[in-house]
């Protein structure tokens, strides 16, 4: 038998993708997907990193174009004043329109009602259902992680919405071949989680790779904390030391923004991406689990808030 000679390796060749470059490639592909299939797309937008990297994805999407859907934030009015004028700042580079649900908007109207606790982001939910009816949003881009939380994890890429915006955990649809099905009778609506392959590790080598900027919260800084349920909140005008918690200052970070009476900062001293990259490999708990004090209510709540149409 005559041999068959095999050509030698090409050293020119493209070398093969890394995992940033699948996880991109299929970010993009879901968002092109989900805007060819939907009519009224929107973006939620906190100015966090997950939603700073999806917007980061859908300018690639659509590049030279630009990201033709408008961005979503629910507002409770207890965000750290760096994140919202990182939003501001962010949305205005990026040529995108802002639509802002205010939940202090709702309070003051009597629409809602404080919680004993304080804690506003289990309001969000009212006034998010309520922008999807007014805007007649038939789809939301959310930056949901497998690796967040048992509740997100139970979802597909494409998650359907009931006319209450509700959702059911038992009532999913199977993804077959990175097929996405977005159809939907008049009244629901679809969320679509672009990063559902990505871990907290993921984002944060993207976020290097790409040179993205965030909000300084996100990397050490001198704070004054104290501690309460295990977690370092900051004494401000909605966050208020009780009996017995004393103020200290520290150099600290968050894994995670949001509502500053229920988001924690951690101790840390990684004062640059690269840092932060390194500090997160080696954690063992995910950002939520040790940084947000809604979702330590009880083990369901957040699967409980989503079936109300949270997230």
């Amino acid at each position: 038998m005559t041999a068959v000679a095999t050509p030698a390796a090409d050293s020119s060749a493209t070398p093969s993708p890394d995992l940033l470059d699948l996880l991109e490639s299929e970010s993009v592909h879901i968002i092109r997907e989900a805007v060819a299939e939907l009519e009224r797309p929107a973006l939620l937008f906190s100015g966090g990193k997950d939603s700073v990297v999806m917007l980061h994805l859908a300018a690639l999407a659509f590049w030279p174009g630009r990201v033709p859907f408008p961005v979503v934030h629910v507002d409770t009015g207890h965000n750290f004043p760096e994140v919202i004028e990182f939003r501001d700042a962010t949305v205005e580079k990026f040529g995108v329109e802002l639509v802002v649900a205010s939940v202090q908007d709702y309070i003051d109207d009597g629409r809602l009602a404080e919680r004993p606790d304080g804690t506003r982001n289990p309001l969000q939910t009212v006034p998010l259902l309520d922008i999807v009816e007014a805007r007649r949003f038939d789809g939301l881009f959310g930056g949901g992680r497998r690796d967040e939380d048992k509740a997100r994890a139970k979802e597909r890429v494409v998650s359907l919405r009931d006319t209450f915006g509700r959702w059911d955990p038992k009532n999913q649809r199977p993804e077959l071949w990175r097929l996405y099905n977005t159809r939907h009778a008049p009244g629901e609506h679809v969320r679509v989680f672009p990063l559902s392959n990505w871990t907290e590790l993921d984002v944060w080598r993207y976020i290097a790779r790409e040179g993205i900027e965030l909000p300084s919260l996100y990397y050490a800084h001198e704070r004054e904390v104290f501690e309460r349920d295990g977690m370092l909140l900051t004494p401000g005008a909605h966050v208020v030391p009780r009996a017995g918690e004393v103020v200290r200052t520290a150099s600290v970070r968050y894994r995670t923004v949001g509502d500053a009476t229920c988001t924690g900062a951690v101790e840390s001293d990684a004062r640059d991406v690269e840092d932060v990259v390194a500090e997160v490999a080696a954690a063992t708990i995910t950002e939520r689990g040790a940084t947000r004090a809604d979702d330590r209510l009880s083990e369901a709540a957040m699967e409980d808030r989503k079936k109300e149409g949270y997230f």
